[in-house]
């Protein structure tokens, strides 16, 4: 340890850089789920409408999910709502994974929202005071 260093300090410096990687996560996470909420809201890739239909759903549920990625991605930006949107994206990928084995069948592409799952999780764990202090706050 430098002898100008204590313990406090560098605990200090090392929350203060875990909490720039989360936001830089974040934002990488919001950007990309802003960006595949246009594409199912607006219809912008045919492939995207193609799978909803493989799937057996109403065209309208393409909508639903795409509602609630813009809405997961302008929480992750909000500190506030990072931790909790972060919580509902991961129930949203949890979805897709389950899709991807068992209704597409779409083998090795499970990696992408498994790989999200995964970094969603990171951010609400990260956020974990956050998400406490939020829902600790509607009882008041």
């Amino acid at each position: 340890m430098h002898p100008r260093t204590s313990p406090r300090r560098d605990r200090a410096s090392g929350a203060a850089a875990a909490s720039v990687a989360a936001w830089v996560v974040q934002v990488l996470l919001a950007a990309l789920f802003a960006a595949a909420a246009v594409d199912k809201l607006f219809g912008l890739r045919a492939e995207t409408a193609v799978a909803f239909a493989r799937m057996g759903t109403d065209p309208e549920f393409r909508y639903f999910v795409g509602a609630l990625e813009m809405a997961g991605a302008i929480g992750l930006v909000f500190p506030r709502f990072s931790g909790l949107a972060a919580i509902e994206l991961g129930a949203v990928m949890v979805g897709a994974v389950l899709t991807h084995l068992f209704i597409l069948k779409a083998g090795l592409f499970v990696a992408v929202p498994a790989t999200l799952l995964v970094a969603l999780a990171l951010v609400a764990a990260a956020r974990r005071d956050d998400i406490r202090a939020t829902v600790d706050g509607l009882g008041t």
